[in-house]
């Protein structure tokens, strides 16, 4: 057992969440699992154990399938978090089989290989547009005007949300995911809270607003969806479903966008070859996945005692895999801490793996690419103006991504550039 005093690991320190890629190589080199004493957790750094963990059935994402609060050593939350657990916990991200079996089974039926690529011209048009506008203000946020516009637009068009209604969608999601950090506030709590009453509500609204009139959307999809066995979801399922794939379906995308952006600036040869020749496009967006992984950290708690490296990690423990480390592991990447958007044998982990894989993985590449193809060809001449770093939120440790733009004159027009805040670390 590791102390914490040990361990350059500190999601507190505004360094490490810069860049946590050197605390990383030295967890790899102490050990295969260290104990973590400020999280109570066990960190997980080498890309083999984190990618056979992740397909390990003795770990769970929850252990209410199985046994309670108190039979599991844990304290029941407090009664008045209530609609965020209830929210939270009927959302197949948390969820083990079987019902996170029949739920997944009911919601890839709108995320087939045949659904995704009808949607590639929608996302395309939507990624030009948006890159279009950036482009004649001369600059603006790349955050707040490309980056998160792009996959929220894409999914409340899935989910069939009017426009009208779009404007709460991501302040929503940004509080429920304040109650995912190390120790939240009350303050965070109670927005987690209200924000997870409000969504709902909507949701439970147009759900029943579906139901006297379907459309040809997923909230209408999942209404009508049933397996052989003629297993519905239920009205929470369908609620917690609709959030988690707003959440999931734009979070690991925007900060895959920014971080990536702040990554090719910082390569510039990298960033020149890919202007040179945008085939690379899809390489590079499982390189920059990568290279500064959008979603850093992901838990699960032990359902039955397990043994690494002959260390016994007891049944009531959480275990953090750490993604970042895990893709920047020398045992599997050659030459990992440097950005090669040419890379061919990259096996990443950035969607997770097992029955967890991330079901939305087809669309983000799709979006990813989308973007970067747009402002390869809209702004050829993008360049970096300022990097400032904007604090911790969401999860274990995260940091705000914001990207700002602003014109400066050049060769008589105007160059966007940017400037501002690139978060990594979730």
């Amino acid at each position: 057992m590791t102390a914490e005093s040990d361990l350059a690991f500190d999601p507190w320190d505004p360094a490490f969440v810069a860049d946590p890629y050197p605390a990383f190589a030295e967890l790899r080199a102490r050990g295969r699992v260290l104990y973590y004493e400020p999280s109570d957790q066990w960190l997980v750094p080498h890309h083999a154990d984190v990618a056979a963990l992740l397909r390990d059935r003795r770990l769970g994402r929850t252990y209410q399938h199985r046994f309670t609060h108190e039979d599991f050593g844990r304290t029941p939350p407090p009664p008045e978090h209530e609609p965020f657990h209830t929210l939270n916990d009927h959302g197949m991200l948390d969820l083990e089989p079987p019902d996170h079996t029949r739920i997944r089974r009911l919601v890839s039926k709108a995320f087939t290989p045949r659904t995704v690529e009808r949607l590639k011209p929608y996302v395309r048009a939507l990624a030009d547009d948006l890159v279009a506008r950036l482009v004649a203000a001369g600059g603006g946020d790349l955050l707040r005007d490309v980056a998160e516009p792009l996959p929220v637009a894409v999914i409340a068009e899935m989910l069939g949300i009017p426009e009208s209604d779009r404007a709460p969608l991501r302040p929503w999601s940004a509080d429920i995911c304040g109650m995912y950090e190390l120790n939240p506030s009350e303050e965070t709590a109670a927005k987690a809270v209200r924000a997870s009453r409000d969504f709902s509500d909507y949701l439970r609204a147009l759900i029943a607003a579906r139901r006297e009139e379907p459309g040809d959307d997923l909230v209408s999809g999942l209404i009508a969806a049933h397996d052989e066995d003629d297993d519905r979801l239920t009205e929470q399922e369908m609620i917690s479903t609709c959030v988690l794939l707003l959440n999931a379906g734009h979070e690991a995308t925007v900060n895959a966008t920014t971080n990536g952006w702040l990554a090719l600036f910082r390569a510039p040869d990298q960033l020149a070859a890919l202007r040179a020749d945008h085939s690379l496009v899809p390489s590079a967006v499982e390189e920059l996945m990568r290279y500064d992984t959008p979603l850093q950290l992901f838990e699960r708690w032990v359902l039955d005692e397990i043994e690494i490296d002959g260390t016994t990690i007891p049944r009531g423990a959480e275990i953090a895999m750490l993604f970042g480390s895990a893709n920047h592991d020398p045992a599997v990447f050659t030459d990992p801490d440097r950005l090669d958007l040419t890379r061919r044998d990259n096996p990443h982990i950035s969607f997770s793996a097992g029955i967890h894989y991330c079901i939305g993985a087809p669309l983000a590449r799709i979006e990813l690419a989308a973007s970067m193809t747009s402002l390869l060809e809209q702004a050829p001449t993008l360049r970096l103006a300022m990097v400032g770093m904007l604090g911790l939120i969401a999860a274990l440790y995260v940091v705000a991504s914001v990207l700002r733009l602003s014109g400066e004159e050049s060769s008589g027009r105007a160059e966007p550039v940017l400037a501002g805040a690139v978060g990594r670390l979730r």
